[in-house]
């Protein structure tokens, strides 16, 4: 009995190590924040962004982000369809996680633009749990510059190159 006991253990111990040095070995997205932030709102966590993990579902970050993009652009009279003349469509994401969020909870998001190229530009989030003082997430979006009505990616205006190019 204590043999099988002891087998048991050691296997245990061999699949946490194992587990702990694959976890070692993964790679991880780093996102760098840029120094400069354009726009920061509050949003204050709905009970629908909570999963059955009873904490904030990692596909809500999009959301907030998404909410947040709006707010951002309404502060210049802009819409994802009109920026400054040419609509925008999501190219990438990346997402880093850092801690939880729960139902009720005040999270601020700041943005930030940068890496403008000739066909959009890149969006940085950090989201921050006011709530628990933590920070909760890191998001970047890449940004291409689209007219719906061809279909096409189009050119990013001069007016918003004047707006956020230092």
């Amino acid at each position: 009995m204590y043999l099988n006991l002891l087998k048991t253990v050691v296997s245990c111990i061999g699949i946490l190590f194992y587990t702990q040095t694959i976890r070692s070995q993964m790679a991880r997205i780093r996102l760098e924040a840029p120094e400069n932030f354009h726009f920061t709102t509050t949003i204050k966590l709905r009970i629908s962004d909570i999963n059955y993990g009873g904490h904030l579902g990692n596909d809500t970050f999009l959301s907030l982000a998404h909410e947040a993009r709006l707010q951002f652009l309404a502060q210049y009279g802009w819409s994802e369809m009109d920026v400054a003349g040419t609509g925008i469509i999501q190219a990438d994401t990346a997402i880093v996680y850092k801690s939880e969020g729960f139902y009720g909870d005040h999270i601020e998001i700041s943005i930030a633009v940068f890496d403008i190229h000739r066909l959009g530009f890149d969006l940085f989030y950090t989201m921050k749990n006011l709530t628990t003082g933590k920070e909760l997430a890191q998001v970047k979006i890449g940004v291409v510059c689209f007219d719906y009505s061809i279909k096409k990616v189009v050119a990013l205006s001069e007016v918003f190159k004047n707006v956020f190019e230092v």
